[in-house]
């Protein structure tokens, strides 16, 4: 407290003019109202400390951004005099424009504006899911600030820019460390002329669960007050009722509400017989009749051909006659430019294209195409093609900027037309399969993508439906399941939680309904959801909220931050805390905000108009003996400061954690991961089916349940702790004078043997490391829990086990598991007496447990080998000397 007193003292009037006396102080208590500094240029050294050290620790970063100097801001063209006239002055922003109509005379003359223009209009999606599709969602304000100005006068004659909502809301507190509301407030300074759009989730307003009433009329109230124009309300499921409540919430707000009939399907294919031409065409009927202002059509995936959009776009134009209609699209496949044509040859009012450089492949068509193919006709869209070149080349900057997020996506994918998988979540689902160690199986998990998408019903799939799917089809991969295993086996599998909730009915209510009895027996004793989820929860008290906010992070707490932690609890907490350490820095250039500054580099940073920090890194110290930390030393404005940093990778602990038996009471991480919850203790009782631990990963959590009734002995983890594969979670011993719970529990033998390609069966310890910092951690997709439930069999011998029955008693007890399903894979006309020497063996119970199961394994995956030759194959696998084979296509 010295210094803030000190600056107190020093510009007091009192001792300025000299007139103090000896008791000064004690009689002037104002010099002790002290005001603490902010200290941002040495929390900004904290960052930039960690990051010289330790590297970027932004989730999804691989490597360093692509571009390592200033992105250049490139001029636009004199209107009058392009040729030769100076540039156009861009330091004052656009004042002409499509938003004046709503802020002059509101949503509905708006929409009859729109109607009412003889070309065709444009949203850019550059701001949002251009880069949620292509960048993981991690574009920063600060690069949407510096081409702002210029892009009020280049797409002046724009429709919308989409730049707010979707993933943007919460990646920007999670991942970026930005302020999603100013975001949109100072984004809406430098554009005041063109209407900014927000892709808005129904009754989930931007957050991926269900929210009571209150929360979501008020979050759509501040939007608006803080800048933002059109809702695009849509529902994951196009369920009418979730609809309802976003359309009402954005009217009453003073917004544009233009609500969305998600597509899925064809309805040019006379095969697809669920989501026909009448089934869109009834879903329009009830958004017109809720007072929509506009009709999107999302085509999330690139599903929507040319001929179809023809057909649907017509026939809604031919309906109603005055509704503009918005279709959105992505180019997955490679068609979304002849798509967007297409519709809007047949009465779209709007289309969605994004600036060149960030359009394509899972991303919306190019701006430049679209508007260029458009001018020859009478749709033409006011966009100048000189204008799309200056915006481009700003953003061909940005895309190398960024090029550290980009997916392996280097081609369109029409296979996209099987799997129907969202553009916004295909680059996505892909780096979360690889963290997983599933990136040689991207066309696996895209076959189970087909078939998960199945088992729940065919679902409409936008977020955050599409997630149950991907959860579902990672899962799936993960533990070689197909569709048929699923279902034989719900009643005793740990599904992840997001299929589970989904099944329950958090999300809505699907078309169709829920495939039964596959909901009955994932749900089993878990409440039924059968209307508006989020009917029933009662309001928010944001009053109270927003006291207790304050009085856990201080007096900088807002109404608009109460709303981010009605959103994201978690995450918003974590977003303060981040803020506290190391300051705003929403302020910091991209490529010093991710990329690790080189010894005697000078960087220039503003934190503030007139407030400019010029930083040079001169030099990182040896670590700290004992501390694990090392000395950083900058120069900043000529003076020498020096900050300490944790160096994580000193700091590391390598704990070597037991692995998980066959043994019944033994259970072992079903696939790597972080332990976000542990819910038992030592000691404690638990009943077969009870949650024993959360584990997660991405955004991810899987429940590992416990295989059998009885009282917990050890508990081995803790929260926060990274796990390998097959490491031991807890050992449960049976209940006093009571047997353990023997029900045979159907999972993969493979993975009750715990078998993968980064696991060895046979070590009896693994080694993970855990850090210090709470980013350390594995952060990859899991499956569900595997559980190591085992029926006592003597005629194995010495204790072995017999592979478990599944809920259809496709095993019978009285063969060997080898025996049963080599009869069951073979079929008939087939010898399946092959090879009886070692078939014997089986029988008496000689061969070893794991070499039965191992063997079993690959009569399991479908392999031509028999008996002999598939035991020999099960003991190498054992040992270490060949992998696993891969699991069948089927």
């Amino acid at each position: 407290t010295n210094i803030p007193f000190l600056f107190r003292l020093l510009t007091h009037d009192v001792f300025i003019t000299g007139k103090t006396w000896t008791t000064f102080i004690d009689d002037t208590p104002d010099l002790f109202k002290l005001v603490q500094t902010q200290n941002r240029a040495q929390k900004l050294l904290a960052y930039l400390g960690d990051l010289a050290v330790n590297g970027s620790s932004i989730k999804g970063q691989m490597g360093e951004p692509g571009l390592k100097t200033e992105v250049v801001i490139p001029k636009l063209q004199d209107r009058v005099n392009p040729d030769d006239g100076p540039p156009m002055d861009c330091s004052l922003p656009c004042e002409v424009g499509w938003r004046n109509i709503i802020v002059q005379k509101g949503p509905e003359a708006f929409a009859k504006a729109v109607r009412a223009y003889p070309g065709t209009l444009i949203m850019d999606t550059t701001w949002r899911d251009a880069h949620q599709s292509l960048l993981a969602t991690r574009l920063r304000t600060i690069d949407m600030v510096n081409i702002a100005k210029e892009t009020s006068y280049a797409l002046a004659n724009a429709y919308s820019l989409e730049c707010w909502g979707g993933a943007t809301f919460d990646v920007s507190m999670r991942f970026l460390y930005e302020d999603p509301w100013e975001r949109l407030r100072t984004l809406r300074k430098l554009v005041p002329n063109i209407p900014f759009q927000a892709l808005v989730r129904g009754a989930n307003a931007v957050g991926y669960t269900s929210y009571a009433d209150n929360v979501i009329y008020d979050f759509c109230k501040k939007a608006v007050e803080n800048g933002l124009d059109i809702f695009r309300v849509f529902d994951s499921l196009n369920y009418i009722e979730n609809m309802k409540l976003g359309i009402d919430a954005a009217k009453k707000a003073g917004g544009v509400c233009e609500a969305v009939v998600c597509y899925s399907g064809d309805v040019a294919d006379s095969k697809k017989t669920k989501y026909t031409l009448d089934y869109y065409l009834d879903f329009v009927d009830q958004l017109v009749a809720e007072g929509i202002h506009v009709l999107g059509i999302k085509d999330m995936a690139g599903l929507l051909k040319p001929m179809a959009a023809t057909l649907l776009i017509g026939a809604i134009r031919k309906k109603y006659p005055d509704l503009p209609i918005h279709v959105h699209s992505h180019d997955t496949a490679g068609i979304a430019t002849a798509t967007m044509i297409a519709a809007a040859v047949a009465g779209a009012d709007v289309v969605d294209v994004a600036i060149d450089s960030m359009s394509g492949l899972t991303s919306q068509p190019s701006m430049g195409a679209v508007c260029m193919a458009l001018e020859q006709t009478t749709l033409g869209t006011g966009i100048r093609y000189a204008d799309i070149q200056a915006l481009n080349l700003y953003w061909s900057q940005v895309r190398q900027l960024y090029s550290c997020f980009e997916a392996n996506v280097r081609a369109s994918d029409s296979s996209v037309f099987d799997h129907e998988m969202p553009g916004g979540q295909y680059t996505n689902l892909m780096f979360q399969a690889s963290q997983l160690g599933l990136g040689t199986q991207w066309s696996e998990v895209k076959k189970k993508y087909i078939e998960a998408n199945k088992l729940c019903g065919d679902i409409i799939k936008v977020t955050p439906s599409s997630k149950v799917v991907g959860d579902l089809a990672q899962w799936m991969t993960s533990n070689s399941l197909n569709a048929e295993q699923v279902k034989e086996r719900a009643e005793s599998l740990d599904f992840p939680s997001s299929v589970v909730e989904f099944f329950q009915g958090y999300l809505g209510q699907p078309y169709g309904g829920f495939p039964e009895p596959l909901r009955t027996h994932i749900i089993r004793d878990k409440p039924r959801i059968d209307g508006r989820p989020g009917a029933s929860l009662p309001p928010m008290d944001f009053k109270k909220l927003k006291a207790d906010l304050r009085a856990k992070f201080g007096k900088h707490i807002t109404d608009v931050d109460v709303m981010s932690y009605a959103m994201y609890p978690k995450v918003f907490e974590e977003y303060q805390g981040f803020v506290e350490r190391f300051g705003d820095l929403s302020v910091v250039p991209t490529r010093y905000f991710l990329g690790r500054p080189d010894i005697g580099e000078e960087m220039n940073i503003s934190i503030e108009k007139g407030k400019m920090l010029i930083i040079r890194l001169m030099a990182i110290g040896s670590v700290t003996e004992g501390k694990g930390t090392r000395d950083v030393w900058f120069e900043v404005n000529g003076e020498v400061r020096a900050v300490p940093v944790e160096d994580r990778s000193a700091a590391v602990d390598t704990i070597s954690r037991e692995r998980a038996t066959t043994d019944p009471g033994s259970v072992g991480a079903p696939m790597s991961g972080v332990v976000v919850e542990v819910r038992v203790k030592e000691g404690q009782e638990v009943k077969k089916g009870d949650i024993l631990c959360i584990q997660s990963a991405m955004k991810m959590e899987s429940a590992v349940s416990a295989p059998v009734s009885g009282h917990v002995k050890r508990v081995l983890v803790h929260e926060g702790d990274s796990l390998n594969q097959g490491d031991l979670i807890e050992i449960s011993e049976p209940m006093d004078g009571r047997p353990i719970d023997t029900q045979p529990h159907p999972q993969m033998l493979h993975n009750l043997a715990g078998i993968s390609p980064q696991t060895d069966a046979q070590n009896s310890t693994s080694t993970s490391t855990n850090t210090n910092n709470a980013t350390s951690g594995v952060q990859a997709p899991m499956s569900a829990a595997v559980d190591h439930t085992f029926a006592q069999d003597p005629k194995l011998g010495g204790g072995a086990r017999q592979a478990p029955t599944s809920s259809a008693d496709q095993y019978q007890q009285q063969q060997p598991p080898l025996q049963q399903h080599q009869q069951q894979q073979m079929g008939p006309g087939m010898d399946s007496t092959a090879g009886v020497e070692p078939r014997a063996e089986v029988v008496e119970g000689n061969l070893p447990f794991k070499d039965q199961v191992r063997a079993y394994i690959q009569v399991h995956r479908g392999t031509v080998r028999r008996d002999h030759e598939q035991v020999e194959m099960g003991k190498a696998v054992l040992r270490g000397d060949i992998p696993p084979p891969p699991a069948p296509a089927h």
